[in-house]
């Protein structure tokens, strides 16, 4: 008890001295008082030998809440700089919004938290009347406080924070006239300018960026072009699914739809597509990408489908045959399935190798092919085969939309470098000065059409209203042999043509009839071969520049590399 008797009475002796010593009425008689200045003497002369800077390093911060002064280094006043800037910006965009001038509008006087409000002149005049209501405070340095008794210091105190915090409100209360309609729109853009001042430069780029990165696609190695995406309205925006949208052909029909500005999605497990092939929408709101196998049953609400899903190159679907039988059948049945629940309209990518080693040239759609249903290709060609059969079944039993689109020869950058094609392999081959090799004597034929043109006539015949099989190549044939000795001349490459036993069941001519398509559809290619392999060589020349080397694949069954 005597202790705590003793701590209550030091308590009242010491509460006055702290008291005047915090409101700094120096001229009270206290020995122990300092005046302000003092202490900032004091304080200055600490900073600086805690710091190892001079004193001449700090200076003198802005007037914050109660009046009282905060020492600054350099670095923090460049702080306070960038918080006027930000100021500066909020008075810039008030401005424009409300059609005033900058000098209309001043700063308002500090409240609480250290924040500053930007008032038009108008709104200053109601601030200055109630300013007159209460004498003009003094400057720190040269106020003096009155000379009152003991009792009446904290009444005092407390009527001077009450005449603070009326100031405050009725400063509030003039921001916001009932009778200023433009005021109010005032605050409505100060709100924003001050939200967007609140980020950090960071913050301030992404928010930028964004509506920009949702117009377009982002630059990549496989894709370094920009392309723009259109806007559409919801009613006219429709939600498309790809299947096997991150291969060759897929990747390139995506670019076409994202560019017009649907909403696409694509289904694909990555055995020979490539997610490089379509990272540059993976950020952009209408695109979707699900890993997902064909084979396995899916719900998706869509209007369109594009099935693409199954390896087109001998060597790649030769390396699991039963896989890719279970892929043309299996997979359009699933798709199939959903067209039919979802009543989406769906396109399937046939091929010309339905009409194995054709005997009528070239090769109309009305033409029933030529084919070994036990050789090594039949797993493709018949696959294929049963997959149109099934469509049409749909079609005539559940009354299921369908196209179909049989694809001739088609090259273009995105192709794999390992597919074992004859036009991927020609090229990886001269790039790198190695054999050019031909299996055979060289004199089997082939057309080829470059991938924008196979892109365009997919799209086309989606669109359209016929719905029987159309051919889809370029008419423009060549021998294997003159084609390889015309990309060795494109590529000024050093290396042989060297000739390998003939593979089982090749085709020995292959060139589209599309009457049926230009009647039908409209559609003819437009790129020359020329073109094409221009741009196709560089784009392989990129690949071999990040790949150091790559060896083609050969004629028999292969895994696709990465």
């Amino acid at each position: 008890l005597l202790v705590l008797m003793f701590g209550v009475m030091c308590g009242y002796i010491l509460l006055p001295v702290l008291l005047v010593q915090h409101l700094g009425f120096e001229d009270l008689p206290m020995q122990t008082a300092l005046k302000p200045l003092d202490v900032r003497e004091q304080g200055l002369d600490a900073l600086s030998s805690f710091n190892g800077k001079k004193k001449n390093d700090y200076q003198e911060g802005p007037i914050t809440n109660f009046h009282t002064r905060r020492i600054l280094s350099n670095d923090d006043a460049a702080e306070e700089q960038k918080s006027d800037e930000v100021r500066e910006q909020g008075v810039d965009a008030l401005s424009s919004f409300n059609g005033k001038k900058k000098n209309d509008y001043q700063e308002g006087p500090i409240t609480n938290f250290h924040t500053r409000r930007i008032l038009s002149n108008d709104d200053a005049a109601e601030e200055q009347k109630s300013d007159e209501k209460s004498p003009p405070d003094e400057s720190e340095d040269e106020k003096t406080p009155p000379d009152l008794p003991k009792e009446s210091e904290e009444s005092a105190s407390i009527d001077s924070e009450k005449e603070d915090e009326v100031a405050v409100e009725t400063s509030e209360v003039a921001v916001v006239s009932d009778g200023e309609e433009s005021t109010q729109k005032s605050v409505q853009s100060l709100a924003a300018a001050i939200s967007f001042g609140s980020l950090n430069e960071v913050e301030q780029r992404i928010v930028e960026d964004r509506d920009i990165l949702s117009r377009q696609s982002i630059p990549t190695a496989t894709s370094p072009q920009i392309m723009k995406t259109a806007f559409l309205p919801d009613h006219h925006r429709t939600k498309i699914l790809v299947t096997g949208g991150a291969g060759f052909v897929g990747s390139h029909l995506v670019d076409k739809l994202m560019m017009e500005g649907h909403e696409v999605t694509v289904i694909d497990n990555f055995f020979t597509g490539q997610k490089k092939n379509i990272a540059h929408w993976l950020h952009h709101p209408n695109f979707s990408l699900v890993v997902h196998d064909v084979t396995e049953p899916i719900q998706l609400e869509v209007d369109q489908i594009y099935h693409l899903a199954c390896p087109a190159s001998p060597p790649h679907y030769q390396y699991n045959p039963v896989k890719t039988i279970k892929t043309s059948t299996m997979g359009t049945l699933n798709m199939l399935g959903l067209a039919k629940r979802v009543r989406a309209r769906m396109l399937l990518t046939s091929t010309s190798e339905i009409y194995g080693d054709p005997q009528v040239h070239p090769q109309p759609e009305s033409y029933w092919g030529n084919v070994n249903t036990i050789g090594p290709r039949a797993c493709y060609d018949e696959g294929k085969r049963v997959a149109e059969t099934m469509m049409y079944s749909y079609r005539n039993q559940n009354n299921v939309d369908v196209r179909v689109a049989r694809i001739f020869n088609t090259f273009g950058p995105r192709m794999h470098p390992n597919d074992g094609r004859v036009v991927s392999n020609f090229i990886i081959q001269s790039l790198q000065n190695k054999d050019m090799t031909i299996y055979g004597e060289g004199q089997q034929t082939r057309s080829f059409q470059y991938v924008s043109d196979l892109v365009d006539g997919l799209h086309a015949l989606m669109n359209g209203d016929y719905d029987m099989p159309v051919n889809l190549g370029n008419p423009d044939e060549y021998s294997v042999k003159d084609f390889a000795t015309y990309i060795k001349d494109m590529t000024e490459s050093k290396s042989e043509i060297t000739f390998l036993p003939k593979s089982q069941d090749d085709p020995s001519q292959r060139r589209p009839d599309i009457s049926t398509a230009k009647k039908q559809i409209g559609w003819e290619p437009k790129v020359t071969v020329k073109e094409g392999l221009e741009h196709t060589i560089a784009y392989f020349s990129r690949v071999l520049k990040e790949a150091g080397e790559i060896i083609p694949t050969g004629p028999g069954a292969a895994k696709p590399e990465a």
